[in-house]
Parts: structure tokens; C-alpha cells; sequence
């Protein structure tokens, strides 16, 4: 699409949804992340820049400092953001360092960091949240080895979260909504591409709410194990690879589900089986997703104060989890 030939109502309302979007994390977005993460339509750069150099609809909406687009009212963002950066940058060297221990562990297929930190939006304390990927059968083997990694990370101050597991036979995401397809797309691979293409192609939902996202936006330099820790990562995935290996997967899964078992309610978006450690407890979807459609209403009522008739644009979207404010409770 060019500039020529887009509805420009609708690519604004859409720069707005998703600069509020962003908000809600306390985020300011480049021109570059607008497009890339611009939700539920489709352009390029230069109708972006069309849009924000000289807006139409917009008006008053979004203020741009320094390269940065952010919701009025809102502009100390920039400033944090900036702030941000050291933090994330020593963030991110530790978490390479755990990536790389986890790439070596016997049945590990993928490791990706998610969060905060893959949008190197981070304090100092922040937790490194990661995915994982783990050889079928052995989910919960991986998740015993990541947990030992994680009392690692706590002798050196680091908090290591391995929440979201899942085997190869389950690459396809079980929630659609925005805030999952956000989080995939802004998922940063260190470990196994070819697996990470592999959820791609079996995620292409995504495309529908991200539908600019076709590509990551980063990408980490791919962890590659050297010869010595390709070795013991061969030995111990055929050390575990049958009936004992079985056995202790059944074992483990068992006495997890049991253990979890009252922390998983109606309300929850935890998965804890076969091919799934997801240990979501807490399901912020529905509180934030009033928290968004509150925040475009807030904006829709001041355009249409202004003369302009947003009435007949869709500002709604589906569950969209997760704030700063909420996190942090």
C-alpha cells in the first residue's frame, strides 16, 4: 500500500491503537516498531511517516520527541525508556550467558527471551523470561534442568523464568488473541532458528492482529554449542532418552500436577500436561483488557469532541493481558 492509495482514518486509528497499546507497558515506539507492530493492517513505512509527519485525524493524540511516538500526557515515557537501556544491556549479557547453558541441556530445542527484556524494556532486577522448546516427551525433564538453572541465576542476584514450555508436538499457540500474538512476535531466538521458522509457519494467526510482523524485529546472534557441550548433550538425552528417561518424565509431570494442582483455577491461563508447562496463574487478560478499550475510549472521546467522527472505527480488540502497574502488584 502507498500513500496514494490508503485510507488514511483508518492507518491513524491504527497508529493510535497501537501506540496505546504500548502504553499500557509504559513504552514509546519508534516509527520503525509502529509498523512493525501496527495492529490489524497492513503498510509500509512511508505511509507511517505520512501519517505521523502530517497527521489528519490524529490531532492532538501523540506527542514525537527525539524519535520516539508516545500518547500525550504521557511524554516522561521517553525519558524512562532512555533510561532503560544500561539495564537491559547488562541484562542482556547475563541472559546469553543462561541461553548458552541452556542451548547445552539434553533436550532443549529452542530457547527465547520474551518479556520485558526482548523489548530491552528492563530495570535493573527485572527477570529474564524465557521460552523454551523442549524434544517431545521430555517437557518436564527440561523444565527439572531450567529449574536448577534458575537457583544458579539466584547466587549471582539474576532471576531466570522458564514459565512457558512446550514440546515440538505443540508449536502451535493455544491462545489467538493480541497480547499472545505481541508476545510471539516479539520474541527474541537464540537457540534453534530452525525450530523458531518451524512455530512461525504453525503461528500464522499471528499475521492477522501483526500482520507487518512477518519478520523479527530483533534477532539475537544464534547460540551455537561447541563441539565438547554437543557431546554431553548427546550422551545425556540418551542416558534419558528411554524407559528410565520415561519413567522419571511420568514421575515428574505427576508430582507437578499435584503440587499445582489448587493454583490452577477458572481464571488461569496454566497448562500443565504432556507437552505443556505453562504456569500462567494469573490471567490478566480480562482487567487489562478493560483497561485498554477504557484508554481508547478516552481518545476516541477527544477526537470526536474535535470534530472528528471515530464512531464508525473499531477501536475494540480481543484479550490483551499484562501491564506494568499489574505485574509489579
Amino acid at each position: 500500500m502507498t500513500p496514494g492509495d490508503f485510507n488514511r482514518r483508518e492507518v491513524e486509528a491504527a497508529v493510535l491503537e497501537t501506540v496505546l497499546y504500548s502504553d499500557l507497558f509504559d513504552y514509546p515506539l519508534t516509527r520503525a516498531e509502529i509498523r512493525h507492530y501496527l495492529i490489524g493492517l497492513k503498510t509500509d513505512a512511508a505511509t507511517i511517516a505520512a501519517c505521523l509527519d502530517a497527521p489528519c485525524h490524529l490531532n492532538d493524540c501523540l506527542r514525537q520527541i527525539d524519535g520516539y511516538v508516545v500518547a500525550r500526557h504521557r511524554e516522561a515515557l521517553v525519558d524512562r525508556r532512555r533510561a532503560r537501556r544500561a539495564p537491559s544491556a547488562r541484562l542482556w549479557s547475563r541472559a546469553q550467558r543462561f541461553a548458552r547453558l541452556l542451548a547445552a541441556t539434553p533436550f532443549v530445542r529452542l530457547v527465547g527471551v520474551t518479556g520485558a527484556l526482548a523489548m530491552d524494556n528492563s530495570a535493573d532486577g527485572d527477570d529474564i523470561d524465557v521460552m523454551i522448546v523442549a524434544a517431545n516427551g521430555r517437557v518436564w525433564s527440561v523444565r527439572a534442568f531450567a529449574i536448577a538453572l534458575v537457583y544458579v541465576g539466584k547466587l549471582f542476584g539474576d532471576t531466570l523464568c522458564p514459565n512457558y514450555i512446550v514440546t515440538e508436538n505443540a508449536l502451535a499457540l493455544e491462545t489467538r488473541d493480541l497480547f499472545t500474538a505481541h508476545e510471539f512476535a516479539q520474541m527474541v531466538p537464540l537457540y534453534g532458528l530452525d525450530v523458531y521458522d518451524r512455530m512461525r509457519r504453525a503461528n500464522a494467526w499471528v499475521y492477522e492482529y501483526l500482520p507487518n510482523a512477518c519478520t523479527p524485529l530483533r534477532v539475537g546472534r544464534e547460540i551455537r554449542i561447541g563441539p565438547i557441550a554437543r557431546a554431553l548433550k548427546r550422551i545425556g538425552e540418551w542416558l534419558l532418552g528411554g524407559r528410565i528417561g520415561d519413567a522419571l518424565e511420568r514421575w515428574e509431570m505427576h508430582r507437578k500436577q499435584r503440587k499445582f494442582a489448587s493454583m490452577i483455577t477458572p481464571e488461569s491461563n496454566a497448562i500443565l500436561d504432556r507437552d505443556h508447562v505453562k504456569g500462567h496463574f494469573n490471567d490478566y487478560g480480562p482487567p487489562v483488557k478493560r483497561l485498554y478499550v477504557e484508554r481508547l475510549a478516552q481518545f476516541q472521546d477527544v477526537l470526536t469532541t474535535d470534530g472528528t467522527d471515530f464512531t464508525d472505527v473499531d477501536f475494540s480488540v480481543p484479550s490483551v493481558p499484562s501491564v506494568v502497574e499489574m505485574s509489579e502488584g
